[in-house]
């Protein structure tokens, strides 16, 4: 991971853009995809020599206003413009964050096992998955092991048959990376994960070098199960507030759906597995 993750971010979120995304006439030839240099800088009206002191991170200190100016010049949306903001050292939380602790608290715990008719689990930043209920880790049994959404989706064989829009499912959670690394770009795990995906999957090179940023909140999961078949979910997710960094994640079928039907088969075939196994093991 490049050291300059500011004018990292910039450059690719300016190769996105055409001139007529911004209301811009383009004039001449253009050797590069996207917006000029000088463009963006009219856009934000910031000098354009200082933009490309940004850029090539020669000036790593811009102000929050500045920010703010080029988060409108590049049409960057509410979790793209905090991004920005962190790479910069300028947002709220953008620095203290390497000591997120990664224990799911008993109390946590409790409150997923209470959860038996839907899938929930807690991950870190780095989208390790750290605690589940026995409905998430029925769920997630086709993979081997569940530990990592990143991993898993890219790495895993099973991660194109489980996620019936695995394109999609790919693109968000390079997004989501992205934005871990906003919060602190130098975390080992985080480092050490995103370079095993860059070196192993080329997809994933592909999509890290766009620089899209995206939070996880609530989305739709079309999921494909071995057992269970065919699912449509949806999630919400929450930060938890005792432990920084951390997310749990509540997946969600609607009520007397097909999919509603399937997640309690699941639930029911995985619970008369652990029993046959205690009752094996004479406990």
């Amino acid at each position: 991971m490049d050291d300059n993750h500011l004018g990292e971010f910039l450059r690719a979120r300016r190769a996105r853009l055409r001139p007529q995304d911004v209301g811009m006439a383009s004039h001449g030839v253009r050797r590069v995809a996207g917006l000029r240099r000088e463009e963006v800088a009219v856009l934000a009206g910031v000098n354009a020599d200082y933009y490309t002191r940004l850029e090539q991170g020669r000036e790593r200190h811009p102000s929050a206003q500045v920010l703010d100016a080029l988060g409108r010049a590049l049409l960057l949306d509410t979790d793209a413009l905090l991004h920005l903001h962190r790479l910069a050292g300028v947002a709220p939380a953008a620095r203290g964050s390497s000591h997120v602790t990664e224990q799911v608290g008993p109390a946590l715990r409790q409150l997923m096992d209470g959860y038996t008719h839907t899938p929930a689990f807690v991950m870190s930043r780095a989208l390790d998955l750290l605690a589940a209920n026995a409905l998430a880790d029925a769920l997630f049994t086709p993979f081997t092991p569940a530990d990592n959404l990143a991993r898993m989706i890219f790495l895993d064989p099973a991660g194109r048959q489980f996620y019936r829009d695995w394109d999609r499912a790919a693109e968000a959670v390079v997004a989501n990376l992205r934005q871990a690394a906003g919060f602190d770009p130098e975390h080992p795990r985080l480092r050490d994960l995103v370079d095993t995906l860059t070196e192993r999957s080329a997809v994933f090179r592909s999509l890290w070098a766009e620089h899209s940023v995206r939070g996880k909140t609530r989305d739709a999961k079309e999921l494909l199960h071995p057992e269970a078949g065919a699912l449509s979910l949806t999630y919400q997710s929450f930060d938890v507030r005792d432990a920084p960094g951390q997310q749990l994640v509540i997946y969600h079928a609607e009520p007397g759906s097909p999919s509603a039907h399937a997640l309690a088969l699941l639930g029911s075939l995985h619970a008369g597995q652990r029993r046959s196994a205690a009752d094996s093991t004479g406990r």
